[in-house]
């Protein structure tokens, strides 16, 4: 087996995003502030002009991050949403943020028939697209994790979360990185940000215009090209751009490609026409919800669904490497 990774680094995302040489902003005052760091299990990348509170606003914002893992990880112990998957009855009371993701995650759930499904948790596992050492489960194995899989044995009344199983689980690592860019971004903008960049990992957040007035450009990345890693750049301002694709994460067995997109009908990784899906609206968690809804699928439906929503847009990549927009 021929273990395969890609890994988003934020150069190739932001092109000519901040004008590094810049370290002020020549329209006024403020200065540039940049951090680097990881959580969500992706490396995030912040980056926006402000005066004197510039390092407070940077803690705070790294802060919140820290929260939101401590809210929504599957996997840390002391995690909210640890407990709830690792619950004694079947009928639970959750915090105001996990109710709003895990209503997001049903209302996709609906729009795409079933391929969207935050109760994956099971498959995930099984799969283990982390470790060094993937490989293709037994199909027993899938069988046995397909039985634990689906969102609708949930039931979401306000804040009260009811399982019709014991077995169901949440992962809704698919939405926080899309919801943590936006309440990142409301909160400085309420304290007077207006120009800066917030990369999570493939979702790409800004804040304004560059100082000088003009869009931000965001590259997108080219599937399984390590010297043409670029394949387009889209100009924004204000608006996310969120990225979602078969490149990753995946392995390759036997010559073929397994991918963390999983379906939850049939266990394996799901099949379609496409490899890569960028949208272009103005929530990063409609973002983050929208790429992965799309990708599940295929190019025809998803380009149907992105048609039929006021001030979005996507940009697909096929299975030739061929791109087609909605712009």
């Amino acid at each position: 087996m021929k273990k395969t990774k890609t890994i988003f680094l934020s150069c190739l995302l932001l092109l000519s995003a901040t004008g590094c040489s810049m370290q002020t902003n020549q329209q006024s005052d403020e200065q540039l502030y940049e951090k680097n760091f990881i959580y969500f299990d992706t490396v995030i990348g912040l980056q926006f002009y402000a005066g004197e509170n510039g390092q407070e606003l940077m803690d705070h914002c790294v802060e919140m991050c820290g929260e939101y893992e401590n809210t929504f990880s599957r996997t840390l112990e002391t995690s909210e949403l640890y407990a709830i998957n690792h619950r004694t009855e079947n009928t639970v009371t959750v915090s105001d943020d996990v109710a709003e993701l895990i209503s997001v995650g049903l209302k996709y759930y609906q729009i795409s028939n079933g391929k969207f499904d935050i109760t994956v948790a099971p498959l995930s596992d099984l799969w283990d697209f982390k470790s060094e050492d993937a490989s293709v489960p037994d199909s027993d194995d899938i069988a046995e994790a397909l039985s634990k899989v689906g969102a609708d044995q949930l039931s979401l009344s306000g804040n009260t979360l009811t399982f019709a199983s014991d077995d169901v689980m949440i992962d809704l690592g698919a939405l926080v990185k899309g919801f943590a860019a936006d309440q990142m971004k409301i909160y400085l903008t309420k304290n007077g940000v207006t120009s800066g960049l917030l990369n999570l990992g493939g979702n790409v957040l800004t804040i304004g215009s560059r100082p000088d007035g003009s869009d931000w450009s965001i590259g997108i990345q080219k599937p399984f090209d390590d010297n043409d890693p670029i394949i387009d750049v889209v100009k924004v301002k204000d608006q996310t751009v969120v990225s979602s694709g078969i490149y990753e994460r995946y392995f390759k067995q036997d010559g073929v490609i397994y991918h963390h997109i999983l379906d939850p009908d049939t266990g394996y990784p799901i099949q379609n026409d496409l490899w890569g899906v960028s949208i272009i609206c103005d929530s990063s968690l409609t973002g983050d919800a929208l790429s992965t809804t799309c990708m599940t699928l295929g190019y025809e439906k998803a380009n149907d669904l992105i048609q039929s929503l006021d001030q979005t847009e996507a940009e697909f990549i096929l299975d030739d490497c061929k791109l087609k927009k909605t712009f």
